[in-house]
């Protein structure tokens, strides 16, 4: 009897794989999606970066690209080939999935397990390369060698390196900035402040991401986007960013 139940058994799965083979294997038409087109004819590019791709050969097309990591692992990016030269590698994107959920769920750049002076760390997302898994899917290690925790520094002494930049869109009053691990009164940490450098320390209202405690307006304050909400949100009044800040993502890319 029991043989007889695995002989069923094995002809049920020899029928099931006959039919498996048989079928036609679903064809794409390409012409129905001229991006398809495109994204098929990247995978040819051999690189580790999008100015790899760019030097080796010579493309000037923005879009989706597949990069390869120095464990041989192929994995798919945006890259930025207008923008000041071209060549720009997307590795990581920062925006505020819930204003005022305050260092809840989905605050993976700050703390997703509320504010706690005994976690000052938060998620490490800035300074654990584990949580995005590498540089190359994540983010670049100029953003990560900087420590931002809570309470390991003093506003403007302790503050991390503070970089010109200039954006594509031009420069209207003065030179732009990127700063790193900012420092605001209450000695929170955040890790970016990108297009500003900080000469004050209410930095809370302009700068991204960060430790996991931020003590003023407990806990107003903490989360990815901080305290851009501290007069109302988006109302771009007093302390508050505009509705379309608030609701921005911030794109990072290395070249």
């Amino acid at each position: 009897m029991f043989s007889w139940i695995l002989l069923s058994v094995s002809l049920n799965l020899w029928f099931c794989e006959a039919a498996l083979t048989n079928q036609e294997a679903p064809s794409v038409n390409i012409g129905d999606n001229p991006e398809i087109g495109k994204l098929l004819g990247r995978i040819k590019y051999v690189a580790r970066s999008c100015k790899e791709i760019r030097d080796k050969y010579q493309v000037h097309d923005d879009g989706l690209y597949y990069l390869i990591s120095s464990s041989g692992v192929l994995y798919q990016t945006f890259c930025d080939m207008t923008t000041a030269g071209g060549g720009w590698t997307l590795v990581a994107s920062v925006h505020e999935n819930n204003m005022y959920g305050k260092c809840t769920v989905g605050d993976r750049w700050s703390s997703e397990q509320g504010s706690n002076e005994k976690r000052p760390n938060g998620e490490g997302t800035w300074e654990n390369r584990v949580t995005f898994g590498t540089v190359e899917g994540a983010t670049s290690d100029d953003y990560k060698k900087f420590p931002v925790r809570f309470g390991i520094g003093t506003c403007i002494i302790d503050n991390g390196p503070v970089i010109p930049i200039v954006y594509d869109t031009g420069i209207i009053f003065e030179p732009g900035f990127i700063a790193f691990r900012v420092f605001n009164t209450e000695k929170a940490a955040m890790a970016i402040c990108s297009g500003v450098k900080p000469t004050g320390c209410h930095t809370e209202h302009f700068c991204i991401g960060g430790g996991g405690h931020f003590p003023e307006g407990f806990p107003v304050q903490c989360g990815d986007f901080a305290s851009f909400d501290w007069s109302g949100y988006g109302t771009n009044v007093e302390w508050s960013a505009s509705k379309e800040i608030t609701e921005a993502a911030v794109l990072l890319f290395y070249r």
